[in-house]
């Protein structure tokens, strides 16, 4: 049987390879190049990025903003009054988003509520406060969220932390309706707890807005009432205010030996 070469003039002619296609191919790519300069940059970006640079940054932000509250005092509402070129809806508004951004900064509900009633009224002042309220817990929610959630989370080690972790991520809108409707847990922790756990935005909102209402109503009547102490609507505020601490105090003794035995 004959070969699958030519023979002729005792000279073999062998066929060409089949690779010569990957020998073209082969003859026009690239050489390597060793891995793109991303060293001190990338290292410097991850650095920035990281957990513990976020939570950095809002402790800055944190205590410049409680420095900034310390420097221009804004408790001086209650004694000098509210600018005389703002009033009505437009003063209302800006009375909202000064509040939001003072409990941020940790500046006390309670006086904030009063300031709004006694330079509102208690309708006007109650819809400032409110609103205040809800702008300040989503912008300090937002801020934990992205800044502060994934340093801390790690550090949620302890009974009380993971109690108070649990308690939030499982049943987030029941617990802050609870926390806001009896006074006893600081505005700031709160908000800033709910970050730092699985809650919901939404539901972190809702509950904050809504749990809020009876203890700013209360407050911001006694502050539109606060020129006659002696009048019923001033005692009848006075006493939503207390009942709720009362309330959430006697919860609080109660709860505490549920927890001591888990």
């Amino acid at each position: 049987m004959l070969d699958a070469t030519t023979r002729s003039g005792g000279t073999a002619t062998a066929a060409p390879p089949a690779v010569a296609t990957e020998l073209g191919s082969a003859e026009f790519a690239a050489p390597e190049f060793a891995a793109a300069p991303t060293g001190l940059a990338a290292r410097c970006t991850r650095a920035l990025l990281s957990p513990w640079s976020r939570l950095s940054l809002l402790v800055t932000l944190l205590m410049a903003a409680a420095a900034t509250v310390l420097l221009f005092q804004p408790q001086k509402l209650l004694a000098d009054g509210w600018p005389p070129q703002l009033n009505g809806a437009a003063a209302a508004v800006v009375f909202a988003v000064a509040y939001g951004l003072c409990t941020v900064a940790f500046v006390p509900r309670p006086l904030l509520n009063l300031a709004a009633g006694a330079l509102f009224g208690s309708q006007l002042g109650l819809g400032a406060a409110l609103s205040g309220t809800v702008l300040g817990a989503g912008i300090a929610f937002g801020l934990g969220r992205m800044l502060g959630q994934d340093a801390l989370r790690p550090l949620l080690r302890g009974r009380w932390l993971k109690l108070a972790d649990g308690q939030l991520s499982q049943h987030g809108f029941r617990s802050m309706m609870v926390a806001r409707l009896f006074p006893g847990v600081p505005f700031w922790a709160a908000n800033y707890c709910a970050s730092v756990s699985r809650m919901g935005y939404f539901p972190f909102l809702l509950a904050t807005g809504l749990g809020s209402i009876p203890n700013t109503a209360a407050y911001a009547v006694a502050g539109a009432r606060a020129s006659t102490p002696t009048s019923p609507a001033f005692l009848i505020a006075m006493a939503c205010i207390a009942l709720p601490a009362l309330v959430g105090a006697t919860i609080a003794w109660r709860k505490r030996h549920h927890v001591r035995g888990r």
